[in-house]
């Protein structure tokens, strides 16, 4: 994402608890805590969970309690519980525009700049960032209001969710039962079996994982605990349960 904002000539600066030099080509862009709350104004947040989002925003970091910060523009682009995210507003100065901007697509949709964006706020706030989405991704849905961007993410992640663990279990499958790996997927790609998964399963990073609860099946996982945790109970009993255990369980493939 840094580097589709680069290449599209914007002012990019980067934070991160890890040491710049680690960043490779990002390197000259990293920048420190004090620097990067005083320089920027509008600040992407791509952290991995709540617990993170609070250390950056609060704790840790503390973007945006800073008496220097000036940040006036703030997007969540981690998928978070919606009720967090809401939560968010009554806790964040109100001189601060907040939009909720998860994206989809996975990292080869974001070195190839496609991903697609779940947009919560304002159509003006919106459209004066577009700029910034354009040169990130290829597919923008405005959802409405702050919050409803994160709400769809985390309903779209369900059936993301439901994909990845029916394609893994029928490449097993098939493997057991004596079909070809890349002539199932060629069924999958041209029958009424296809997914995103599917499709792009060599392209996608994480497609062979097991898993583990620091890597993308684990972030998975983390996302329907948010879907979970912004359903009203009656609703959050059985199947996201039991998929988040199924993917809990995945060996790599």
């Amino acid at each position: 994402m840094a580097r589709s904002l680069i290449r599209a000539g914007f002012d990019v600066a980067g934070l991160d608890i890890l040491p710049a030099q680690e960043f490779g080509d990002l390197t000259p862009y990293m920048t420190d805590v004090v620097k990067f709350a005083a320089g920027r104004r509008i600040v992407l947040s791509v952290v991995r969970d709540v617990a993170e989002t609070e250390q950056l925003l609060f704790d840790d970091q503390a973007l945006v309690t800073r008496p220097a910060s000036a940040i006036d523009t703030l997007l969540i682009c981690s998928t978070l519980s919606p009720r967090y995210v809401l939560a968010l507003r009554e806790r964040i100065p109100a001189k601060i525009t907040l939009i909720d901007a998860p994206m989809s697509g996975a990292a080869v949709s974001a070195e190839e700049a496609r991903l697609s964006f779940m947009l919560g706020g304002t159509d003006d706030e919106l459209n004066r960032l577009q700029p910034l989405f354009d040169a990130m991704g290829d597919k923008f849905h405005r959802l409405g209001p702050y919050g409803a961007g994160m709400t769809a993410k985390v309903l779209n992640n369900f059936c993301a969710a439901t994909s990845t663990a029916g394609t893994r279990a029928v490449l097993g499958w098939a493997e057991k039962l004596g079909v070809d790996e890349k002539r199932m997927l060629e069924v999958l790609q041209d029958s009424s079996g296809q997914n995103w998964m599917a499709t792009n399963f060599e392209r996608i990073e994480f497609a062979r994982d097991g898993y583990a609860p620091d890597n993308t099946l684990g972030i998975l996982a983390k996302d329907l605990e948010s879907l979970l945790d912004a359903l009203p109970k009656k609703e959050a009993a059985g199947l996201a349960q039991e998929l988040i255990d199924y993917i809990r369980a995945m060996k790599p493939l």
